[in-house]
């Protein structure tokens, strides 16, 4: 088995150039190209067997054995097949995350106005889905607080049981009303769960649910055992419904046929530390009266930092933030304690 180096590539936000390991299967092109990636190379490192994406097999070379001749072999096999990769702007990058999130606020007043009935926003956690999500709601349920009439709009996190959910259907069942389940992915790998979503996101004129098993929890809250849902429903989650495997892949994708399904496109780092740019750009941290060299100097901490931060996401912007608030000459030290992986 061949020893390659990676000269220059990615394996989940990590760069990788420089790293040598074993060549366990050579270059292979996306079918859909990725930003900035042709396709990747299969390496064993140590113990682990990962997927490296190159731009193509000028990205890696041969460190041992026949190096002209392997470096020949892969070159004959991806000659034909190989397409140059345009590489977007920042520009373009931060244009596209923004076209996507101004689609989430518009699909979620869709929802709001029962012309949607379901969607699924998939994205990395921390780059502002439920925000956007709930600011839309929010707006729409401002004349219904200031008449005192109950909210049609609930944003359930966390996990949920069967039940639980066959509740909140019933609670959100009439039209106009929208259930946000955010961050609810146990409910996906439950059964019973997974058919009460499938009945409230029917395409049919009628979405009846039922509860056939005996349940003194519903009988206390004088919910019955059948209704009619007319809601929406919105689920949020940092799972990508359309690459699962297994068992789970055929029911997610009976959700996905019932529902709008909107990834929002943030796979790479770059991609994350971009639309941070944008947010804080926007006036993220205006109530924070930080300057225009303050907020720099935010952005370009977390830029530099990307590999070592806990995590890479609109909170952690806040975090910093804080940090700059309390002490603006040594918060990089309070942020190197506090934020930084060891």
């Amino acid at each position: 088995m061949s020893q390659v180096q990676i000269v220059e590539g990615n394996y989940r936000g990590q760069q990788m150039a420089g790293v040598v390991g074993q060549l366990v299967k050579p270059y292979k092109r996306f079918a859909k190209p990725m930003t900035g990636y042709a396709g990747f190379v299969t390496i064993k490192v140590g113990a682990d067997v990962v997927r490296v994406k190159v731009q193509g097999t000028k990205g890696y070379k041969t460190v041992s054995g026949d190096v002209a001749m392997t470096q020949n072999i892969m070159a004959l096999q991806t000659t034909e097949i190989e397409e140059p990769v345009v590489e977007e702007t920042d520009e373009q990058v931060i244009e596209r995350l923004r076209e996507r999130f101004e689609i989430l606020n518009e699909m979620s007043q869709a929802s709001v106005d029962g012309v949607v009935r379901g969607m699924v926003v998939t994205g990395p956690p921390g780059v502002g889905k439920t925000f956007g999500v709930e600011k839309v709601l929010e707006k729409a349920s401002m004349f219904d607080k200031l008449a005192g009439r109950p909210e049609k709009y609930g944003v359930e996190k966390g996990a949920a049981s069967a039940i639980g959910l066959y509740m909140l259907l019933f609670r959100y069942a009439d039209e106009g009303s929208v259930l946000v389940l955010d961050d609810c992915d146990s409910i996906l790998f439950d059964e019973i769960s997974l058919n009460l979503l499938k009945a409230a996101l029917d395409s049919g004129k009628k979405r009846m649910i039922s509860w056939k098993a005996e349940s003194s929890a519903l009988r206390r809250e004088g919910i019955p055992e059948k209704f009619e849902f007319r809601g929406s429903i919105i689920f949020i989650t940092n799972l990508k419904f359309d690459k699962t495997k297994g068992k789970i892949k055929d029911h997610l994708e009976a959700i996905m046929s019932r529902c709008h399904y909107l990834d929002l496109t943030m796979d790479t780092m770059r991609e994350r530390i971009l639309r941070v740019k944008q947010i804080v750009a926007d006036g993220m941290l205006k109530d924070y009266k930080i300057d225009q060299e303050g907020e720099d100097e935010i952005v370009n901490f977390m830029q530099k930092n990307s590999g070592r931060l806990r995590e890479v996401s609109l909170r952690m912007v806040t975090k910093l933030a804080d940090l700059y608030k309390m002490n603006p000459n040594r918060w990089q030290s309070l942020a190197e304690s506090t934020c930084i992986k060891r």
